[in-house]
């Protein structure tokens, strides 16, 4: 059976916020909940592989402090804006 939509960003966003560190849940999951209903199939392709990466190579990433992915670095980069935009406002 195939999933539907609805499902899939439903079970994307539950593992946005259970990563297993809590920095990626408070990264991701704010992300998640912003970014997924308008991200395109191709996006949400891209966002799913990001998902089966580890906590310990994304959060890295996500701090620019090694270089994502090619496949990845457009998304982690927006990620990224995001989580610093969000901790800016406090």
């Amino acid at each position: 059976m195939t999933e539907t939509h609805e499902a899939r960003l439903k079970r994307m966003r539950m593992r946005s916020w259970r990563r297993g560190t809590k920095e990626m849940d408070l990264v991701l999951g704010p992300f998640a909940d912003a970014h997924l209903d308008t991200l395109d199939a191709a996006e949400l392709d891209v966002y799913d592989a990001l998902l089966n990466e580890n906590d310990q190579d994304l959060l890295p990433w996500v701090l620019g402090q090694a270089a994502a992915p090619a496949e990845l670095a457009g998304l982690i980069a927006r990620i990224g804006t995001f989580a610093r935009a969000r901790l800016q406002r406090g």
